[in-house]
């Protein structure tokens, strides 16, 4: 417990616990429901659920452009607080302007969005990087699972408060429902900003390597990227499995993104449509816990399986779905599988690699990771606005749960382990 009850990881930690109040209020719960009934009134469902979707998949596109850059500066070192700070007060601040922004104005609503989703997922690389600074390798597993606790919880206690904001706002002082969404925006800006400060303050910073160009560490960057690349490619099973998880972990993305607006378009309010969302992120912690048992017993790839199968069913069920009773079952049952997914994949992911490898692997992964948000939204957008029904956009998604789950099905993973031990520089 030494390990991570002290002032430097507890304060490193503490930055998950500030931005997924970003994550949890605003990327995958109040955004799309003032999106749809307040911004962009006056177009159709399936035509929203487009603009959504497009939103999602440029910021996407955008951290996945920059992720090279990124890493190889985070890998130089010296410069992570100031470029986490940056990022940081970047989705800041636009998540802030979401609350001035007035009835109809989507154009702006979306611009303010995709900037401030820039700023999450950029703050985000200076943050992994700067877990060297707060403990020993041999810690880095259970001081990373301890910030993702803390991103859970603190994710799940700002929106607790945000949504009884929003169901009662009089209690709180608030005229009306669209009074406290836009207030809440202000309460995740607020919270992202007071719970940074202490990694600002107790983070030391390592001293960055020999100096170089800003054009010599981009050029080192892309070669970095390059250079894996080629080495995944030897990797026959490092290759599948990547290809693997790059489609189905796109669906577990695109549901988190896309559930609410889904839920919208049906008729379903806004007020059961959080609740259920609130419902997903309390059960997804303790059964992220649970499912990990579960791998350990019977293999981390069969429970992946597992998992994956059950995300087929939640896009078949969503398809036939008519109540809201319908989708506080489909929360629940998404709260069981998604951190247990998320979590055993990057556990698989380890014993395939090289061991000495595996900050360049793993480099390589966060950033399939973040490309793998970029299909589904805007896989959902077209379909929704092609044929005019929403039900059929988030079918759409069951593709992404069939060819990644009959890829991950010929992973051999006693043969991968052979190979990444045989790997040679």
């Amino acid at each position: 417990m030494r390990h991570i009850l002290n002032r430097k990881v507890f304060s490193w930690a503490l930055y998950d616990w500030a931005n997924s109040a970003f994550a949890t209020a605003v990327l995958a719960g109040f955004f799309p429901v003032f999106f749809k009934e307040f911004w962009s009134g006056g177009v159709t469902a399936t035509e929203s659920t487009f603009e959504l979707g497009l939103a999602n998949s440029l910021a996407s596109a955008v951290i996945v452009l920059l992720a090279p850059v990124l890493g190889a500066i985070a890998d130089v070192g010296g410069v992570r607080k100031r470029l986490l700070l940056i990022f940081a007060l970047l989705g800041i601040c636009m998540t802030s302007g979401l609350y001035f922004v007035a009835e109809g104005q989507t154009g702006l609503a979306l611009s303010l969005f995709v900037l401030a989703t820039i700023g999450f997922s950029g703050s985000i690389v200076f943050y992994d990087a700067l877990i060297v600074s707060v403990t020993e390798e041999q810690h880095y597993d259970v001081v990373s699972a301890y910030g993702y606790a803390l991103g859970y919880l603190g994710g799940g206690v700002l929106f607790a408060v945000t949504v009884a904001m929003s169901l009662w706002p009089e209690v709180f002082g608030l005229a009306n429902t669209s009074e406290a969404v836009q207030v809440s925006f202000l309460c995740v800006a607020g919270w992202w900003l007071l719970f940074s400060i202490p990694l600002l303050l107790f983070v030391p910073e390592q001293k960055g390597t020999a100096r170089a160009s800003t054009l010599a560490v981009i050029r080192g960057g892309f070669q970095q990227l390059w250079a894996t690349f080629h080495k995944v490619r030897r990797l026959r099973y490092v290759f599948l499995f990547l290809l693997a998880y790059w489609l189905y972990i796109d669906g577990v993305d695109t549901i988190v993104r896309m559930a609410v607006d889904y839920g919208m378009a049906l008729g379903f309010s806004a007020d059961n449509l959080i609740t259920a969302l609130l419902i997903t992120q309390f059960i997804g912690f303790p059964a992220a816990i649970i499912f990990g048992y579960v791998g350990k017993r019977i293999g981390a790839k069969t429970a992946i399986l597992i998992g994956i199968g059950v995300y087929f069913a939640v896009t078949i069920y969503a398809y036939r779905m008519a109540s809201i009773e319908e989708f506080y079952v489909l929360a629940m049952v998404i709260g069981l599988v998604q951190g247990g997914v998320q979590a055993l994949s990057r556990s698989l992911y380890a014993r395939l690699i090289p061991p000495d490898k595996s900050a360049e692997f793993f480099g390589f992964y966060n950033m399939l990771g973040k490309f793998a948000a970029i299909l589904g939204p805007l896989m959902v957008g077209i379909v929704g606005m092609l044929s005019g029904s929403s039900r059929l956009a988030i079918l759409s998604i069951s593709v992404l749960f069939i060819v990644g789950g009959v890829l991950l099905y010929f992973v051999n993973v006693e043969a991968g382990q052979r190979m990444a031990s045989e790997l040679e520089d």
